[in-house]
């Protein structure tokens, strides 16, 4: 058996004036051929997975690029035509292979690409023909499209929402990829369309049962998969909304029926699921209150959305109401932690700290500061994986609230990364993460409680109201009845 393993993608927002070249790839990920030699990353956790069981079955791995770019805008026509053409490349090169296994993301939008994905497998179903098993592991925030599925032969997504599931999802595939090439299951896929735009969070109830609920149909009837592809909001292209997939052993009728039927309960529970959001007050009253630390979600700002992390409403008004023992982060302001390195620590200064991306970032704050420790090479723990922050500063102001900046864009995934500076995070009243979700596994633990804000930025929750262009579809919220 031998089989070719790869990783292209990003997570595109459609509405994102940054746009995603070379310096996101290279920065975030873009290994060639030696990914699973390096630590795991969350995208490329999946190839590490495959290597390991496809040596188990006595099988010959070939190894291509690893590219993944932190969530912004399009992709630049070249770049993603220059990665794609690498793998499919190295892909001619190692023929004749017996599987194909891909890790993408799912929501990959580029410059005359609104499907990057279905674009990818349909090349690599041309080269390889129709005999070799393809698979594809996703983000649960993709865009489930027919020429995605025509092309391959099993995708699978996440499952949990933060994604702590991503070896699991691996191994996943590879044994239904396995198990097709010996002959031993005849994959078939199934989409059922929610006609719905919406963030699920799988940890919370009802949709922690759900979820389990998914697991515990697998493996019944000939079903081998069952996926819950949310969608990304923000990304403007056909298939924008959330979607049902289900993987069968060689029967369509199942893979439909229990598509449809994950599918209705969704919509049933579709106002119980509605994220709730607070305002920016209203999260610093309760961090305020106490006890502590409450955490509060800048959802409007998460660098995994394509934000750019560098938005100051929620620091803005704190200042404004005089609130102290706040902890916030991670501002990607690259020249603010320059402005730091230079004073070193221990030093303090006057700086001028994010708002630099746009209006969606919101007015540059100044303030005195002292720099407490700056950190090269910082890292976060996220699921199996460690995600680079580049340099990292932890900064007291005079005001009573903590900072930190990084010089790499990501959001918060672990309080880990903020101990790696010597803070201790329970020690806050309140500590505001740039995130939507993905910090739930580290912080949930740690937290009094977990408030959702809704500041404004770059991701606005008003769902009814995204400016679509190319989404035409009807779907809830803007509509009551989509179907």
């Amino acid at each position: 058996m031998k089989v070719f393993i790869a990783c292209l993608g990003t997570e595109t927002n459609s509405f994102s004036a940054m746009p995603t070249g070379w310096t996101n790839f290279e920065e975030t990920m873009l290994y060639r051929g030696d990914a699973t030699a390096r630590t795991a990353t969350t995208f490329s956790l999946p190839m590490h997975v495959w290597k390991k069981a496809t040596e188990e079955h006595q099988g010959q791995v070939v190894e291509s690029i690893a590219a993944f770019a932190q969530p912004a805008g399009l992709t630049v026509k070249s770049v993603y035509e220059g990665l794609r053409d690498e793998l499919l490349a190295d892909l001619k090169a190692a023929l004749p292979v017996d599987i194909v296994l891909l890790s993408m993301h799912g929501a990959m939008t580029a410059d005359g690409y609104d499907d990057c994905e279905g674009d990818l497998l349909a090349n690599v179903r041309a080269i390889v023909g129709p005999d070799v098993v393809i698979g594809g592991e996703l983000d649960l925030h993709c865009s489930i499209t027919p020429k995605m599925v025509d092309a391959a032969d099993a995708l699978i997504t996440f499952k949990e929402y933060p994604h702590i599931d991503v070896g699991v999802r691996a191994a996943e595939l590879f044994e239904i990829c396995a198990a097709a090439h010996d002959g031993l299951v005849k994959p078939v896929m199934a989409v059922h369309d929610t006609h719905m735009i919406n963030m699920w969070r799988t940890p919370i109830s009802p949709m922690k049962e759900f979820v389990a609920d998914m697991q515990a149909a697998e493996g019944e009837g000939g079903v081998l998969s069952v996926s819950f592809a949310h969608g990304f909001p923000w990304q403007d292209v056909t298939h924008t909304s959330a979607k049902m997939l289900v993987v069968t052993n060689g029967d369509p009728d199942l893979a439909a029926n229990t598509a449809k039927r994950f599918g209705q309960r969704l919509w049933d529970m579709k106002e119980e699921t509605q994220g709730e959001t607070i305002s920016m007050d209203e999260g610093l009253d309760a961090a305020a209150a106490g006890p502590g630390p409450v955490v509060l979600a800048d959802v409007s700002d998460n660098a995994g959305g394509g934000a750019p992390s560098d938005s100051t409403f929620i620091l803005k008004r704190a200042l404004e109401r005089g609130d102290q023992n706040l902890l916030i982060g991670y501002f990607w302001d690259p020249v603010a932690v320059r402005f730091c390195e230079e004073a070193g620590e221990g030093g303090a200064l006057d700086l001028r700290i994010g708002g630099k991306c746009g209006p969606a970032s919101g007015d540059p704050v100044d303030l005195t500061v002292s720099v407490k420790r700056i950190l090269e090479d910082a890292e976060q723990t996220f699921g199996d994986a460690r995600m680079t922050m580049g340099t990292a500063v932890w900064l007291t102001s005079e005001a009573g609230i903590d900072l930190i900046l990084t010089t790499k864009r990501t959001q918060v995934f672990h309080p880990d990364g903020m101990e790696q500076l010597g803070i201790a995070p329970a020690s806050y009243d309140g500590i505001v993460v740039k995130s939507i979700q993905h910090f739930y596994a580290g912080f949930a633990p740690i937290a009094s409680k977990v408030l959702y804000v809704s500041a404004p930025g770059a991701i606005p929750r008003d769902y009814a109201n995204i400016p679509y262009a190319k989404f035409t579809d009807s779907y809830w919220p803007r509509v009551a009845n989509p179907f």
